[in-house]
């Protein structure tokens, strides 16, 4: 994937996150980066093509499909985290985590990848997360849909190989950007070296960036026991 001549498109480039990829882009010389938001008049991002794009609303996505035809990489990283659990967390908040997650990344990565093929090929980054492996109640609606996510990356790979798409999962813990402001800096990563970490990846044709150790670590704990992961269950002899 040479990144210098794409078209890039990055849902949720108005702030946090998405911004930093799409600066990134912009600064290897991306041919076109379209900042996607649900109002498009919040995109601040010198040299980006603000588009509207609401990836729960199917309507929406058909739109941006038909606005941007000359997309030839797609970064799914719009999200949401309503801190619901499962047991007694609001169902509508749960399922908005995976309207959002799930339902919109896929529908997004549908849209495109006609899009995609016809111009000969290209790559899908999903940007996922360490909560796609690792799920706790405080995160209950947003840890399914993450690892929804995560299987949907790797079922969409396949069926976009071949067409020449590569698909590239993004697994990071938390980063230094709004959705993350209550969690103590010294846990959190700098979200413009993520950015690079990503394209590097995508540059590379990676399967997965693993983007900073508590990932790195999360992964290695998931071939042993689960008490690893959660340590507050009652020991089971």
């Amino acid at each position: 994937m040479d990144i210098q001549n794409s078209v890039a498109l990055v849902t949720g480039a108005n702030r946090g996150f998405g911004r930093h990829l799409a600066a990134e882009l912009l600064s290897r010389g991306a041919a076109k980066v379209y900042a996607a938001a649900r109002n498009p008049s919040t995109v601040d991002l010198p040299g980006a093509v603000p588009l509207r794009l609401d990836i729960t609303d199917p309507d929406s996505v058909a739109r941006a499909a038909q606005a941007a035809p000359d997309v030839t990489l797609l970064i799914n990283n719009a999200g949401i985290s309503t801190h619901a659990g499962l047991v007694n967390g609001d169902m509508a908040d749960i399922r908005l985590e995976m309207e959002t997650h799930f339902f919109g990344s896929l529908n997004v990565t549908r849209a495109f990848a006609p899009v995609l093929t016809a111009n000969g090929g290209g790559a899908v980054l999903n940007v996922l997360s360490v909560l796609s492996w690792a799920h706790y109640p405080a995160y209950g609606g947003y840890s399914s849909a993450k690892a929804a996510e995560w299987a949907m990356t790797d079922v969409v790979r396949q069926e976009l190989a071949p067409a020449g798409i590569d698909v590239t999962a993004l697994h990071v813990g938390y980063m230094d950007t709004d959705m993350a402001h209550y969690v103590e800096s010294s846990d959190k990563v700098d979200p413009a070296k993520v950015a690079v970490a990503a394209l590097d990846g995508i540059e590379a044709r990676a399967l997965e960036v693993i983007a900073d150790d508590k990932s790195l670590r999360t992964k290695a704990a998931l071939s042993g026991d689960p008490g690893q992961l959660y340590p507050g269950l009652p020991v089971r002899r």
